[in-house]
């Protein structure tokens, strides 16, 4: 598991205000839901309090329609917070007829990112929710949508792995080229540690769809939400979600599972752009 991770948990206190919006498997945004989430360390940040308040069409001026609150002091083992303060957690292990999800977030400066997807009990892709949040009071701004050119080129950076055996986590190199082979096709080359994957996508509007059924989806805020539409028994499988920080700064984080569908892995990349 990744060292000082209540360290790095830490490096998400403040009080975020955003929203949650639910995004459908291809892609569409629905309904939006004010929030403001408080992290607040208490007895030398060894206490961290938690309170999330969702809010109705009235927005910050009405009462609020949910009002969740917990305290921490240990973090579960299947939360895995990295230096940056990026976080994935989720289900530990997929079964059938069994409700599968996992959570992501990104931190940098006074903006937050969160990510949710959701499977059905079939292993099907059921909804996904988009969680913008800003420092208040910072005046921080959102991203644009992310689009296929900005993640066109070569990209380099160093990848994270915490593992779910307690294994010591492991850092290396990473190497991205993604280019466009024809207007409605790109080509994805992906080298990390000793492994090298080739991967074909064809461009729709908003997403790329992968010849191995893998769906990416191109979303506000500069987010991408990347997999299978149908998790199946007995085939190892990855999730993933990705935030453009800046142009030129891409962050990933990656959930793992094995052909028994047991949780393996949780990998945070941070990339940048070099041509």
């Amino acid at each position: 598991m990744i060292e000082h991770n209540w360290e790095n948990f830490l490096k998400n206190l403040g009080e975020w205000q955003g929203s949650f919006t639910q995004v459908s498997a291809t892609g569409e945004l629905g309904e939006s839901t004010p929030s403001l989430l408080t992290l607040r360390g208490e007895n030398g940040n060894r206490i961290v309090h938690f309170r999330l308040q969702r809010f109705g069409p009235e927005g910050y001026d009405g009462p609020p329609i949910s009002d969740q609150a917990q305290t921490y002091e240990t973090l579960g083992k299947q939360a895995i917070f990295f230096p940056t303060g990026a976080f994935s957690k989720g289900s530990l292990q997929f079964a059938p007829y069994a409700e599968f999800g996992a959570e992501y977030g990104f931190v940098a400066d006074d903006r937050r990112l969160r990510f949710v997807q959701l499977y059905d009990r079939q292993g099907q892709i059921s909804h996904q929710v988009l969680i913008r949040e800003f420092r208040r009071g910072s005046g921080a701004i959102e991203r644009p949508p992310l689009t296929v050119e900005q993640l066109l080129g070569e990209w380099r950076g160093t990848a994270t792995t915490a593992y779910a055996d307690w294994q010591p986590s492991e850092t290396y190199p990473t190497h991205l080229v993604i280019d466009r082979i024809t207007e409605h096709q790109l080509r994805q080359q992906l080298t990390f540690g000793d492994r090298q994957l080739t991967a074909i996508a064809h461009i729709a509007t908003n997403q790329l769809t992968f010849e191995s059924g893998r769906r990416l989806l191109l979303l506000p805020d500069g987010t991408s939400s990347h997999f299978p539409d149908q998790i199946q028994l007995r085939q190892a499988f990855f999730v993933e979600v990705g935030w453009l920080v800046t142009p030129t700064e891409r962050q990933r984080l990656i959930r793992s599972y094995n052909e028994k569908g047991e949780w393996v892995s949780a990998t945070h990349v941070v990339e940048h752009k070099v041509t």
